[in-house]
């Protein structure tokens, strides 16, 4: 007799709108929506999913943003109450997914930032790691990886982008002691790249966010930059400058490069149209 792996027993959550999307000025803001927490469960990973995929072929966006709906948390990570409820195998699956949806976010060649509006912890500062940028709200939480309380791993590849983010040692040292710590210890530890004050901080994420959008920046080029780096991080010297050579052949075909070697030579200020 053929098993059937226990889904989530809520009703009425495919119905639910758990990921909020909107686009502004070149710029795609993915909303993680399930207050207060915005803990995901596999419904809201595949609207992640979906979201992400919808970014990637919108020839309008070039950068994402990704962040908690509130103030209070970006996200405490999976839910616990989900998690609870349902078989090993269905846990594995959904830990299987997640890893491919945030694999989505580093195989873009846009740029992704993480806004993290307020905690940032477990599962949530696993998918805050699968960016390119973080940048946090001044005083608006916590972050760290904190599952060994739960007797369980970091394992929305928790244990893989920290240890690539602060090093072996320094890893192993935040995820066994479970603590979780200040965006200011965050930003020295190197996992967070800026703190922006509380105030106005969405519309201070968006207007940073567009320097890197046309006409400001060759977003191609910003792009192509992200993928070369997140590519080649891991492959031999040899894979990875060839990695460089085609992101960089793709780059010198484009028009943006035309007109930056141009206004370079000219003396002007370039306009860019990321084609």
């Amino acid at each position: 007799m053929a098993t059937i792996t226990t889904t989530q027993p809520a009703t009425g959550e495919t119905t639910k709108q758990l990921i909020n999307y909107r686009t502004n000025a070149g710029v795609a803001v993915i909303e993680m929506n399930d207050p207060p927490a915005n803990t995901y469960t596999y419904e809201m990973n595949r609207q992640l999913d979906e979201a992400i995929l919808k970014a990637r072929m919108d020839n309008d966006v070039h950068v994402i943003v990704l962040t908690g709906v509130g103030d209070k948390f970006f996200s405490a990570g999976a839910n616990i109450k989900m998690l609870a409820s349902v078989d090993p195998t269905f846990k594995y699956y959904f830990c299987l997914h997640a890893n491919e949806t945030l694999l989505r976010l580093e195989h873009t060649p846009k740029l992704v930032i993480a806004a993290i509006n307020g905690h940032c912890v477990g599962g949530g500062l696993g998918i805050a790691m699968a960016a390119d940028l973080r940048i946090a709200r001044k005083d608006a939480g916590k972050i760290g990886l904190p599952e060994v309380n739960l007797g369980v791993l970091p394992g929305t590849g928790g244990t893989q982008r920290l240890s690539r983010l602060v090093g072996k040692s320094k890893a192993i040292e935040l995820m066994i002691t479970g603590n979780t710590f200040s965006f200011e210890e965050a930003q020295e530890y190197g996992i967070i790249n800026d703190i922006f004050e509380r105030d106005g901080f969405m519309e201070n994420i968006l207007e940073y966010a567009r320097q890197f959008t046309p006409p400001n920046k060759a977003a191609k080029a910003v792009g192509r930059i992200k993928r070369a780096v997140q590519t080649g991080w891991e492959i031999p010297m040899e894979s990875a400058l060839a990695v460089e050579r085609e992101n960089q052949q793709i780059l010198f075909q484009s028009d943006d490069a035309k007109e930056g070697l141009a206004a370079y030579v000219e003396k002007r200020p370039a306009v860019f149209t990321a084609k």
